[in-house]
């Protein structure tokens, strides 16, 4: 018996999600074990001469001799061009190796793929932690790089780039959508995957970056509504920020893994300052406290920031590693009704194995005196610098007690964990805009 079907590789459950092409030698229906076995399922027979069909009897209500029928050759053929067909060959007689093969088969085919828009390379980098696919949206308007900026991150593996008039053309069914702004939800208003809208910044902040005259209020209710009628989902990098919006109910902060950077040195007396676009975030990067607090102290400045003479970004990754390695100490200040008490440069700091300044923050991850010194007087954290620039040992041990807090708070293993709730939770949104614009079922008398 040869039998050939088609998976919608998105939607493997217990519904009508199959289509069945089964070929000569089928006289009557078999229940083949992909399938759920309290279910009846339809085949379409395929003799090349005409059709006919045939429903396989629920499992459960079949003689153990026909659950374990011979399956020789099952061939599984996915709808989307992009994946190569896949032959499983099952042994005779052999009904539990059969399932578990297929499992096997479908698992490793069937590989779920994310659209995501390019927001930010190093957290979009992220999501290598879950596994999926990505196929990431780049080159779009107001990005001060027309694709992915290789200085930041490399290319994630098993991914690919694309733009959006291919995103929005592509045949691949997304397991769901990653944006991160109102403009990234009417971009894709097209597509029919489960939305989900990442939020980095604060409100406030985002309104001052843009010089917007709307209300926060007002801001607040289109995102909300907008939301609501395409069944998105919105998850906050931050509780501050989830509250600036409105949206508490979700929060997943980013992630660092100590164990992809180079054992911290800090030979360099000299503290680090990773920021990109200080001269349009100044009042919410603390700046002018920044200035004063270090000021004719060494603090070498990295990031993207057109107009300011001397500072520009590492050249990759690499590099960004070692810079961290060799620095004494990393600065983060930050008004904390715009920005919270750290950003992903600090974690990664930490992550890095470097102590933390700064001013005090409710949402600093920094324990002063322990892994950091933290103080909203300048000139008193002007001493904390130069205590550290002077004892490299102290540096190091106070680096330490920042890399636990990084394992404990903000590990990959918890990113991957909640993230993928979040997704679930996106997907299960959709579903539910669905039902309720889907027609009633008219049953007839």
């Amino acid at each position: 018996m040869r039998i050939a079907y088609c998976v919608k590789t998105r939607r493997i459950n217990r519904r009508a999600n199959y289509r069945i092409a089964a070929f000569a030698g089928m006289t009557r229906g078999v229940a083949v074990p992909c399938f759920a076995e309290s279910f009846r399922l339809r085949f379409l027979l395929r003799r090349g001469f005409g059709e006919c069909k045939a429903t396989a009897d629920k499992s459960e209500d079949r003689p153990a001799t026909a659950k374990r029928r011979i399956v020789r050759n099952i061939i599984l053929l996915a709808p989307n061009r992009r994946y190569k067909r896949t032959v499983a060959h099952i042994k005779e007689d052999d009904y539990t190796s059969a399932m578990m093969s297929i499992g096997k088969q479908e698992k490793s085919t069937f590989k779920k793929t994310l659209l995501v828009f390019n927001c930010h390379e190093a957290w979009v980098w992220q999501l290598v932690a879950l596994g999926y696919k990505l196929d990431i949206i780049v080159g779009l308007a107001g990005q001060y790089k027309k694709s992915w900026d290789k200085q930041m991150r490399p290319i994630p593996p098993d991914s690919r780039l694309i733009s959006l008039p291919e995103a929005l053309r592509s045949n691949t069914n997304y397991y769901c959508i990653i944006t991160h702004n109102a403009a990234d939800l009417l971009d894709i208003k097209s597509r029919a995957e489960p939305r989900l809208m990442v939020i980095h910044s604060t409100l406030e902040g985002r309104r001052m970056e843009e010089e917007s005259d709307i209300k926060p209020e007002k801001m607040r209710e289109i995102l909300h509504k907008y939301l609501n009628l395409v069944g998105g989902h919105a998850v906050a990098a931050s509780e501050l920020k989830g509250k600036s919006w409105g949206f508490t109910e979700d929060v997943v902060p980013f992630c660092a893994d100590p164990a992809e950077y180079p054992a911290f040195s800090g030979h360099k007396a000299c503290g680090l300052r990773i920021c990109n676009f200080i001269q349009s975030r100044k009042k919410i990067l603390l700046w002018d406290f920044h200035k004063k607090s270090f000021d004719g102290l060494p603090v070498k400045l990295v990031g993207h920031n057109p107009g300011m003479s001397g500072i520009t970004a590492t050249k990759n990754w690499d590099e960004l590693k070692k810079t961290l390695q060799c620095h004494r100490f990393y600065i983060h200040t930050a008004e904390p009704n715009l920005e919270d008490g750290y950003n992903m440069a600090t974690i990664e700091a930490m992550a890095a194995g470097l102590p933390v300044l700064g001013n005090k923050h409710p949402s600093s991850p920094i324990k002063h005196g322990v892994s950091g010194f933290l103080s909203d007087e300048a000139n008193e954290l002007h001493k904390y610098a130069q205590i550290l620039l002077e004892d490299r040992d102290l540096a190091i041990k106070m680096g330490r007690e920042g890399q636990k807090t990084v394992a404990e708070h903000f590990s990959r293993s918890k990113f991957k964990k909640d993230f993928l709730k979040s997704i679930e939770t996106a997907r299960q949104k959709q579903q539910i805009r669905e039902k309720c614009l889907s027609p009633p079922n008219k049953s007839g008398g």
